[in-house]
């Protein structure tokens, strides 16, 4: 039986900026979020504005609550931009711009870093979890990059699947003044953020549809009813999704702007 995740933890000092389509959706404009993708047809995200310096008034600046790390998280996490490890799914393309929440201007070298589970709802170094077995290498769905100048960070892997009481998600957590280790991870450095990415409904039921997910057994529970993400709203950490072609499987490129205070 799966461990169950904690509750999200009272608004802090450390919060998170959503610019773009997820904070339209927050302060309650229509259609901010990802459209629907039906096979054949590309998701349109809303138009996201870029990082802006302490002068510019006209960038998007929504405060909101962090939301829980959750049960699976490990330490020593591989620095790398590919986190698929092999593991068969539909790809994903996550583009993450972090920024300062005081400036909006871009953060660079802050490392953000992302896990989550494979399409049978299962964590690597928690296989079995979800009544699913399948070989563990405790590295499958896990790691992190450094940003550039434009405060982006590019990471690749596969659509998450799900596991029993959650919606399909990533973990993210964003670190500042870490060090590379010789062996691949990271080291030291203040973690400023704890978050989750969601994703749209109708573009996770065009997904479940496809192998290996339809295999995993376990009832998947909607957006709607997912009680951590209710609790945070869409500006948490809804992502704005477009299809990387014309069917499903052929994948997703999900893109946000999450702001943080750099001194958390």
């Amino acid at each position: 039986m799966p461990m169950t995740e904690f509750s999200p933890a009272p608004i802090g000092r450390r919060r998170v900026l959503i610019a773009g389509s997820a904070a339209a959706a927050a302060i309650g404009v229509a259609g901010a979020s990802t459209a629907a993708a039906r096979p054949g047809t590309a998701a349109t995200p809303a138009p996201a504005p870029a990082a802006a310096g302490a002068g510019d008034t006209a960038a998007i600046c929504t405060l909101t609550k962090e939301l829980t790390e959750g049960p699976y998280y490990l330490d020593h996490a591989l620095v790398r931009s590919d986190v698929a490890e092999g593991k068969p799914g539909v790809p994903l393309r996550l583009a993450l711009t972090v920024v300062d929440a005081a400036t909006c201007a871009p953060l660079n070298k802050a490392l953000v870093e992302i896990w989550y589970c494979d399409a049978l709802g299962e964590y690597s170094g928690f296989v079995g979890n979800n009544g699913h077995q399948e070989p563990d290498n405790g590295r499958f769905l896990r790691g992190g990059v450094l940003t550039g100048a434009d405060g982006v960070a590019n990471l690749t892997g596969i659509y998450p699947g799900w596991y029993r009481g959650r919606c399909v998600h990533v973990h993210l957590k964003v670190h500042t003044g870490v060090t590379l280790t010789s062996d691949g991870s990271f080291t030291g450095g203040n973690e400023i953020h704890t978050g989750q990415l969601f994703f749209d409904e109708k573009i996770t039921e065009a997904v479940a549809k496809l192998s290996p997910y339809a295999t995993n057994t376990v009832p998947r529970t909607p957006l709607s009813a997912d009680g951590i993400y209710g609790n945070g709203g869409t500006a948490a950490g809804l992502l704005a999704v477009t299809a990387l072609g014309s069917t499903p499987a052929a994948g997703y490129r999900g893109t946000l702007t999450v702001g943080v205070h750099p001194d958390a």
